[in-house]
């Protein structure tokens, strides 16, 4: 926490974050050709941010200045406060879709209470560990939820693609081929930005008919002020807003660390996932007081951010919040005009880039595990069926812990052997808990064994009480017969276990 605090204040000194405390402004301005990628980035992140954001105010049923504002906002100190360096955070469309009844039916202001208290929730969440959760996200979850991303990104494009005039596709598709060829020539430049400057350039000149931002929701000219919720401080308010604010922490949460340790896996690179969640909580009280509808962090976005313009630092996500305002403020004429057409050539780059098209080659799929494949696929149905990549994650894991618990629970193995004529031997091989347990019982000839049975532990460990209680039944079994168990060859951790419980579970009596 004390190193956390040293960066925010520096990063408050010098007036620009810092890239994990190691690269001042002072350090980037030294760099031109570093300073030059972020900030282009950053101005690219910014162009493909205002129609997202539009969208997103509608699907909340605000106005779009609040998912803008939002996201000037979020990005902005996000870039500051946030654990993952040049990860972008904005008005995104899981937030509007938990908030929006809350605007349907009360009005901005108590979604705007709503946001505030979804920060704090973040905080208090980040400051408990929230963040260790995301270790128990197997890697199969984490393959179906970035195609499961990519997948929605292109469906999210084909609105746009359909039913629009025909002059559309060929500009879409020159947006593409710029991108691919571009960086061929030089990187200096991100190719997504060439591409959005032609497209743009074509279609001015040419005065083409075509579907531009401003057809969406006229971007603001203003700048955004302070914001204050107008809601009564009381029970009854919690009881609104709670629910809602509760999911919408938890949703943010969940995107944010996902998009988080995928940056992590492409750029090589550690995080620190418990600064990344309180400084979401951070952003959301902040967009907040400006009147935004909250956000987290913007997959697709990051994507356009780190993989096609290959920024690394805060002052990439910086520079993207920065960018739109001046966008907003001094451009907003001019950003009204630019196609559709270019940015959706933007957004398939990246659904290209996203996917894992290595999962789902037939040979990957053919050396995979059923169970890893099954897992794969649940998280990517259930993320296009629910438009929620929160649930498909949480399904997905589920999935995963009953795969893995059916799977471990072959792994317990009992041998019987008759040293003696009234003598038999129970050898217990393999980690003991409830998947293991609950058959440990069927495994004993509780009528045909002699009169001393011995179960050895010796290759076993006791994990829960469901163990405890089925040694339990098991000796009680016996006793019905008149024969003694004897119990050996536990470690020391399972015997302090079993002494502690051992006939204080209430088993068959």
């Amino acid at each position: 926490m004390a190193s956390g605090l040293k960066q925010l204040l520096l990063a408050a000194t010098v007036g620009v974050p810092t890239d994990d405390g190691t690269v001042r402004v002072v350090d980037v301005l030294r760099r031109p050709k570093l300073m030059t990628r972020e900030l282009l980035a950053g101005l690219v992140v910014g162009l493909a941010l205002i129609p997202e954001a539009i969208s997103f105010s509608i699907v909340a049923g605000v106005s779009p200045s609040v998912g803008l504002y939002s996201s000037v906002v979020m990005a902005i100190v996000i870039s500051i406060t946030g654990g993952r360096r040049a990860m972008i955070s904005a008005a995104t469309g899981a937030i509007a879709l938990v908030v929006a009844p809350v605007a349907r039916d009360y009005g901005l202001d108590y979604l705007v209470a709503t946001v505030m208290l979804a920060g704090l929730l973040q905080i208090l969440l980040g400051v408990a560990g929230f963040a260790k959760l995301m270790r128990f996200i197997p890697r199969s979850v984490m393959v179906g939820f970035v195609n499961a991303l990519a997948i929605m990104i292109f469906l999210a494009q084909l609105p746009h693609l359909i039913g629009v005039p025909w002059l559309v596709y060929p500009l879409v598709g020159l947006g593409i081929l710029i991108i691919v060829l571009f960086p061929r020539l030089t990187k200096a430049v991100p190719a997504p930005l060439i591409a959005v400057v032609a497209v743009t350039a074509i279609a001015m000149l040419g005065s083409l008919d075509i579907p531009t931002v401003g057809d969406d929701g006229k971007v603001p000219a203003g700048l955004p002020n302070l914001f204050f919720p107008h809601v009564p401080f009381t029970l009854h308010t919690l009881t609104i807003i709670g629910p809602f604010a509760l999911a919408a922490a938890l949703v943010g949460l969940v995107e944010s660390l996902m998009t988080a340790k995928l940056v992590d896996d492409i750029t090589e690179s550690g995080s620190n996932k418990t600064r990344e969640s309180i400084g979401q909580g951070i952003a959301q009280i902040a967009s907040g007081f400006f009147g935004g509808m909250g956000g987290c962090g913007m997959i697709g976005q990051t994507m356009i951010n780190v993989r096609e313009s290959g920024a690394r630092t805060r002052l990439s996500t910086f520079s993207a919040g920065v960018f739109l305002l001046i966008l907003m403020a001094v451009f907003h004429d001019l950003v009204n005009q630019i196609p559709m057409a270019a940015l959706v050539a933007v957004m398939v780059m990246v659904c290209v880039g996203t996917f894992d098209w290595h999962s789902i080659r037939p040979a990957t799929l053919k050396r995979m595990p059923a169970g890893e494949t099954v897992v794969m696929v649940t998280t990517v149905v259930v993320v296009v069926a629910t438009n929620d990549l929160s649930i498909g994650v949480v399904v997905g894991v589920i999935a995963a812990m009953i795969i893995f618990a059916r799977r471990v629970a072959s792994i317990a193995t009992v041998t019987r052997s008759l040293p003696a004529a009234d003598h038999a031997h129970y050898r217990v091989d393999g980690e003991l808990f409830f998947a293991t347990s609950n058959d440990l019982t069927h495994r004993f000839d509780y009528a045909g064994d002699p009169a001393r049975i011995t179960i050895d532990l010796s290759d076993s460990h006791i994990w829960d009480a469901s163990t405890v209680a089925a040694l339990d039944a098991i000796e009680t079994r016996y006793a019905r017969h008149g024969k003694t168990v004897s119990v050996e060859g536990m470690n020391q951790v399972s015997r302090r276990f079993h002494s502690r419980l051992t006939g204080q579970l209430g088993g068959e009596g």
